[in-house]
């Protein structure tokens, strides 16, 4: 079995509060966006499961990979027999784009699919979110509004279609501790749905990534990243996540070749949405 797992953007990003366990709580809308890992899986050669990992460096034993922690999770649900995991890593790392939350969440998908398992969304978001934060997302993997931790979701009216993405991610990344130890909880959070109902004209003023200010401070090549992809004509650019990668929304093709060349050494993808 042959999966995909694809990265996410936020679309504005508030810290609401501060939790005693120590996270936060957030509000932000998250949408899939087609830079793809590709994840196969297929019952083991020998008599115990792997994990494979090519393309990107992953700097972490196998067993503390999202992929391996995912399949634990599902075997603490049911009995699994052993498999052999072989994941290609694509998607930048640091990036606050989700790639190992979706590598997470479609080996769940994958397994259920794979055995006939038959957990059903919301049992596999539930096991998704023993794994992390933004894994849940990736089981239904549409438009939502995430609360709390971000493993609450509420599915939203999102049509992107026919738009142009561009994404750059500089060779420096960021840590979620080191973005999350920079911000202060908000209490002016907006109507996210509202804002983006209001249409896309509207969003580079009233739909803000809160990590941006701190980040930035940190990492000054996402703020000029941020600031060229606005001159190139984007209609709305944000900082992902908790950084480093930077989107841009357009409403028409762009000549993503020309742009690629202003972004040398960083991490380049376009496509159209």
């Amino acid at each position: 079995m042959i999966l995909f797992p694809n990265a996410k953007i936020n679309l504005g990003l508030y810290i609401t509060h501060r939790r005693p366990d120590g996270y936060h709580d957030i509000l932000t809308a998250m949408m899939p966006v087609p830079w793809c890992d590709v994840l196969e899986i297929v019952p083991a050669k020998g008599a115990e499961t792997t994990l494979t990992v090519t393309g990107r460096t992953v700097d972490c034993p196998p067993e503390k990979n999202l992929v391996m922690k995912a399949l634990r999770a599902v075997e603490r649900e049911v009995a699994l027999p052993p498999v052999d995991i072989y994941l290609r890593k694509i998607i930048p790392d640091g990036a606050g784009l989700g790639g190992g939350s979706a590598d997470a969440a479609f080996t769940i998908k994958g397994l259920d699919a794979l055995f006939s398992l038959d957990l059903g969304d919301e049992k596999m978001e539930a096991i998704a979110a023993t794994v992390g934060a933004d894994c849940p997302f990736f089981i239904r993997n549409t438009p939502a509004l995430a609360q709390g931790i971000g493993t609450e979701l509420t599915p939203i009216p999102l049509d992107m279609s026919g738009k142009y993405i561009v994404i750059v991610k500089p060779q420096v990344g960021v840590s979620t501790a080191q973005a999350y130890s920079g911000v202060t909880p908000c209490a002016d959070v907006p109507d996210i749905q509202e804002l983006l109902d209001s249409g896309i004209s509207s969003w580079q003023k009233g739909l803000k990534n809160r990590f941006e200010e701190s980040v930035g401070a940190l990492c000054p090549e996402i703020m000029d990243i941020k600031r060229r992809l606005l001159e190139s004509g984007a209609d709305y650019v944000a900082m992902s996540g908790s950084g480093s990668a930077v989107y841009a929304i357009y409403e028409s093709d762009i000549l993503s070749y020309g742009l690629q060349r202003q972004f040398g050494g960083c991490d380049f993808f376009a496509s159209k949405l």
